[in-house]
């Protein structure tokens, strides 16, 4: 299997190397092939992202695109991360083998879909406390 990742840029391609190794150790032989392609700040939107799933999918010959953005691009594109996988969605149209991943921030998008596994290797599952509370003496 050979997937395409569009990522945004530096952060992302930061972390590729322990994403590799995460799922190598989890997949035994079954590794897919990744292919990272990343953008200046911000993956390509509308029918250039169409565009660009399209050729990778046909031309390129790869099996899956997977798209991964932020919900704050620099821009007022998107409300959430729904409306941002939404709107993903809807640019490419009927594509399949096309997976939107949204986060809020950077590196919330490669931490969240393993969260319960990074939970186990740590040895905790408890959610983390709320902040206390800040009061004045003045």
């Amino acid at each position: 299997m050979k997937i395409a990742i569009l990522v945004e840029g530096k952060t992302e391609l930061a972390f590729k190397s322990h994403l590799l190794q995460f799922l190598h150790d989890r997949l035994e032989g079954k590794m897919p092939k990744l292919d990272f392609f990343a953008y200046d700040g911000r993956i390509p939107k509308e029918a250039k992202l169409k565009s660009t799933v399209r050729n990778y999918l046909l031309k390129d010959k790869y099996d899956a695109v997977i798209a991964l953005t932020d919900v704050y691009t620099g821009s007022n594109d998107f409300t959430s991360a729904a409306d941002a996988k939404h709107q993903m969605l809807e640019w490419v149209g009927s594509i399949s083998h096309f997976y939107p991943h949204v986060a809020n921030h950077d590196f919330e998008a490669w931490l969240l879909p393993y969260w319960s596994e990074i939970q186990k290797l740590a040895g905790h599952n408890k959610k983390a406390p709320k902040p206390a509370s800040r009061t004045s003496e003045f």
